[in-house]
């Protein structure tokens, strides 16, 4: 069968993607791994660590897929240099977010400072209070998301690896799984942002 083919044209790919079957995921997964090495070069390039390389590079092949999906990937240009040019701009977020982080440590606002002005017995009970009102809106959001993807997350917010969860759920790859788990947050966060 042609699909296992090592070299899988970018036009399959991207047929198999808008195809839409039951064998997208499997293109997807192709996507993914054809230009996965660009992690590597980012990492160096871009002086951010593997997992934020990683991270970023997932991104960017969700965007791609989405845009691809879509139809907002045209083809004017080549498919890695439509997705290198997304994981730059997300490997440059990634850097902008882990400078803002460092430079917001110093400052602690909000809830945490008003907090340190109630005596302590009473502190508990608002951080207990406070903390179970996060753990309903928690799981009112992983209910909403859909059951599979609740799976994703649980299983994922207990230590199991994207291979393990691959295994568990009936993915192909790890890859496959992280892509799906990565879509997953996105949904959850998108709950979280209506709010």
């Amino acid at each position: 069968m042609f699909f296992f083919n090592k070299t899988l044209k970018d036009y399959d790919i991207l047929q198999g993607i808008r195809e839409g079957d039951s064998r997208r995921q499997l293109y997807e997964n192709k996507l993914y791994e054809k230009y996965h090495y660009l992690v590597r070069e980012a990492q160096f390039k871009h002086k951010i660590s593997y997992d934020d390389a990683e991270s970023a590079y997932s991104d960017a092949i969700l965007t791609v897929i989405d845009h691809v999906v879509n139809g907002r990937f045209e083809g004017r240009s080549e498919v890695k240099t439509y997705l290198y040019q997304i994981f730059t701009n997300k490997c440059v977020d990634t850097i902008r977010k882990n400078t803002t982080n460092k430079a917001g440590v110093h400052h602690t606002e909000g809830l945490e400072d008003a907090l340190l002005w109630i005596p302590d017995e009473s502190r508990t009970i608002v951080q207990k209070l406070i903390s179970e009102n996060e753990v309903a809106l928690l799981q009112q959001h992983l209910r909403s998301i859909g059951e599979k993807c609740r799976g994703i997350i649980l299983a994922w917010g207990e230590g199991f690896s994207d291979g393990e969860i691959a295994q568990q759920m009936g993915y192909n790859t790890a890859a496959v799984a992280k892509t799906s788990r990565l879509r997953c947050l996105e949904r959850l966060k998108e709950k979280y942002n209506l709010r």
